[in-house]
């Protein structure tokens, strides 16, 4: 891209997308006309719907799988023009409907209804025998129930397909589960929101117990593998959710700052895991996200990461246990890249007092990646879950402008349910924002800090050391908040908010990398 279309769409940005952020801090209601706004401010104009939440949900095959209907996508993600095949089971062999949403604001709704594929010819398609030890690999090679060339209007995001059975008569009812994906561009946007993918297959135990966690050598078993050729089963830590089958675990961690931002119409654009191991695909953008619970990182990630850092682009780790566990992608059976991942090993050395503490757990683990302090700033330290308060240490930094928080102030249950900590004593800049205790499983003491750092380049990075962070910003439909080692968050918080809008604008306004 020239110059010259690299500030056309800088001002694009500055004159629509930025612009309603910029007018809620101010207390001021946006005013763009339809031509100044930015993609995501047109996409979120067009009428949403609440339908996207599933309304008939069992789990019917263990606590974690409906055989009734599940399905699972060949891409994590995709661009426009390619084309995305879905794999479907259904158990009695049903008829059935895929609703294909993108989750977004809005006008509050959280999604609107892009497509309509069927009605559709179920049929029951075989589980695969799980593989020797120590991949224990349970891998899908399903027939394509449906497949669809993405358009190109399609605007990059999050997109769920709603998998809905057809009854055969009244007194037979209906059964739902999701399909998830993303669809990503090129384009240079502000703001670049990568899902936490890989951590959700890691700990997906779909169809019977099969998770990077569940092996016999011991949870943190190296060697071990999981496939995306398969469907996300719900949920299994922290709470019982009925929206997150098939869904993996955005819906819970993720999708509030996807709700947030896309309703203060901010430029942004998303990714997958996978994509973010591609240095271009960070550098296009002014600014990173990384969201919720994002642990699982192949080290190319990392060397990406470190490389974006260094040509300018703003992280923003609203997030915790990330970048801990060192997971290479591998093809799948078919020779598709990209399409496993397997347990390595960690990143940064374990500290002695890790090991002891957690032998059984981490039997095995040895280092076999660079110190994530390096390019976050703190990283995961033991006791690495547990709930506390986020409590401000610096409120004259201007991540805490407009807020009013004062030294000691405290936002009650934000930190949990794993969390950063232990921030790089070598680096040069580093300032705590927030520290304090928290308490695993409510009575062994640990400690948490959220931190910032400067990059190169008049950029900056910023760990907010929670999973819990995105809970402050929003309660979209469908939402429910967490409880996790006797501590919860409160939900949307004003003083969230705030330091978010800080640090999102702030990087903005920053010079786009070259």
């Amino acid at each position: 891209m020239t110059e010259e279309a690299n500030q056309f769409s800088r001002r694009d940005v500055l004159k629509g997308g930025l612009a309603a952020p910029l007018a809620l801090a101010t207390g001021q209601a946006a005013q763009t006309s339809p031509a100044t706004r930015s993609i995501i401010q047109q996409e979120n104009a067009r009428p949403g719907t609440t339908d996207w939440q599933l309304t008939r949900v069992r789990t019917n095959s263990g606590p974690y799988r409906t055989t009734l209907i599940e399905g699972y996508c060949s891409h994590q993600s995709i661009e426009a023009g390619d084309t995305l095949s879905i794999y479907v089971s259904t158990d009695p062999v049903r008829r059935f409907t895929i609703d294909i949403y993108r989750m977004g604001f809005y006008g509050g709704n959280g999604a609107r209804h892009v497509t309509k594929l069927g009605p559709l010819v179920g049929e029951t398609q075989p589980v695969p025998q799980i593989g020797p030890l120590p991949g224990r690999l349970r891998e899908c090679e399903w027939s394509p129930a449906a497949e669809i060339k993405i358009p190109e209007d399609w605007v990059s995001g999050v997109y769920l397909g709603k998998l809905t059975t057809i009854p055969e008569s009244a007194s037979d009812p209906y059964w739902q589960s999701y399909i998830i994906f993303i669809v990503r561009d090129r384009r240079p946007a502000e703001i670049l929101f990568q899902c936490s993918d890989n951590t959700w297959q890691a700990y997906n135990r779909w169809p019977v117990n099969e998770s990077l966690y569940t092996h016999p050598d011991g949870a943190h078993a190296p060697g071990v593998t999981v496939s995306f050729d398969r469907p996300y089963g719900k949920y299994v830590q922290i709470f019982d959710h009925p929206l997150s089958i098939g869904s993996g675990e955005f819906l819970l961690w993720e999708y509030p700052l996807c709700y947030w931002l896309e309703q203060h119409g901010y430029d942004v654009t998303y990714g997958s895991n996978c994509d973010t191991m591609n240095p271009q695909f960070l550098t296009r953008c002014n600014t990173f996200l990384s969201v919720g619970h994002d642990e699982y990182w192949d080290v190319r990630q990392y060397y990406a990461a470190e490389s974006a850092i260094q040509n300018g682009v703003n992280f923003l780790w609203l997030c915790g246990n990330s970048v801990f566990i060192d997971s290479p992608f591998t093809a799948n059976s078919q020779g598709k890249a990209d399409r496993r991942i397997s347990r390595a090993g960690c990143y940064g050395p374990l500290r002695q007092d890790e090991i002891e503490s957690y032998s059984s757990l981490f039997a095995g683990l040895q280092s076999t990646a660079p110190d994530e302090r390096k390019i976050m700033g703190t990283r995961s330290v033991v006791p690495f879950n547990g709930g506390g308060d986020w409590t401000c240490t610096k409120p004259e930094h201007w991540v805490f402008q407009g807020t009013g928080m004062k030294r000691g102030d405290s936002i009650p249950g934000l930190v949990g349910w794993e969390h950063h900590g232990e921030p790089d004593p070598d680096r040069a800049g580093l300032e705590v924002l927030a520290e304090g205790p928290i308490w695993s499983g409510g009575v062994r003491e640990g400690a948490y800090a959220a931190t910032i750092f400067p990059g190169p380049k008049n950029n900056f990075v910023f760990n907010a050391a929670s999973i819990f962070w995105s809970q402050g910003l929003s309660s979209p439909p469908g939402h429910i908040l967490p409880w996790s080692h006797g501590s919860r968050p409160h939900g949307p918080d004003t003083r969230v908010q705030q330091v978010t809008r800080n640090l999102l604008d702030r990087a903005v306004a920053n010079s786009k990398p070259s």
